[in-house]
C-alpha cells in the first residue's frame, strides 16, 4: 500500500473573500473529503494537525516513511491584484523528478474540474518549505485563489468534487485503481 503524508494549511489567518471561511478550515475540508477515497483506493495515510505550525508538519512528515507528501493551499494575490488572479498552480521542488512527475498528473486531472483549464499551470520552486525540507517527493496545490470571488466559489463548492480528483490523481501516480467508497 502505497503512503501519503497529507498536509492541509494551518493558515488559519488567511481569510477567504466573502467570509467563506479560512484557507486552514477549506484545505481541511477537502482532506476530511479526501480520507474515505484514500481508504478505498487502498492509500495509508498520515495528516498534520492543524493547530501545529508548518514546522511541526514538516517534521512529523520527514518521521515517517512516505511515499508522497501533499500540501492543499488556496493562494491570494499580492495586494495590487487582489482579486484579479484565478486558477491552480502545483508546485513540485525544481529538481525533482517524481515531483513533477505528480504535478503534471495533478495538474491535467484538475483541468478536466476547474472552470478554465488554461488557467492550471505547474510551477517549478526550490524556496517553498514543504516542497524543500520534506524527504519525500511532494506537491503543494494551491487549487485557487481564495481573495477571488469565482476561485473562492469553486473551492467551497467543489470540495467533495476535488477531493476526488486529487485522490483519483494519487492513484495515477502510484499506479493502482482508483476505488470509490461503499
Amino acid at each position: 500500500m502505497p503512503s501519503l503524508f497529507l498536509s492541509p494549511s494551518v493558515q488559519d489567518f488567511n481569510p477567504y473573500t466573502n467570509g467563506l471561511g479560512s484557507e486552514e478550515y477549506n484545505m481541511n475540508l477537502i482532506a476530511d473529503a479526501m480520507e474515505p477515497y484514500l481508504v478505498a483506493s487502498g492509500i495509508t495515510f498520515t495528516r498534520n494537525n492543524p493547530d501545529d505550525t508548518l514546522s511541526q508538519a514538516i517534521a512529523l512528515s520527514n518521521a515517517g516513511n512516505y511515499d508522497f507528501h501533499l500540501a492543499l493551499h488556496s493562494n491570494a494575490a499580492p495586494p495590487s491584484l487582489a482579486g484579479q488572479i484565478q486558477g491552480p498552480d502545483v508546485y513540485y521542488y525544481a529538481t525533482s523528478t517524481e515531483g513533477k512527475r505528480a504535478a503534471d498528473i495533478f495538474a491535467d486531472n484538475l483541468k478536466v474540474i476547474y472552470p478554465d483549464p488554461a488557467l492550471v499551470n505547474t510551477v517549478p520552486n526550490t524556496t517553498l518549505g514543504e516542497l524543500r525540507l520534506v524527504r519525500a517527493p511532494s506537491n503543494l496545490i494551491e487549487l485557487a485563489y481564495h481573495d477571488n470571488l469565482e476561485d473562492a466559489l469553486w473551492i467551497v463548492n467543489n470540495t467533495d468534487n476535488i477531493a476526488r480528483n486529487l485522490v483519483l490523481s494519487l492513484t495515477e501516480y502510484f499506479g493502482i485503481p482508483f476505488v470509490l467508497p461503499e
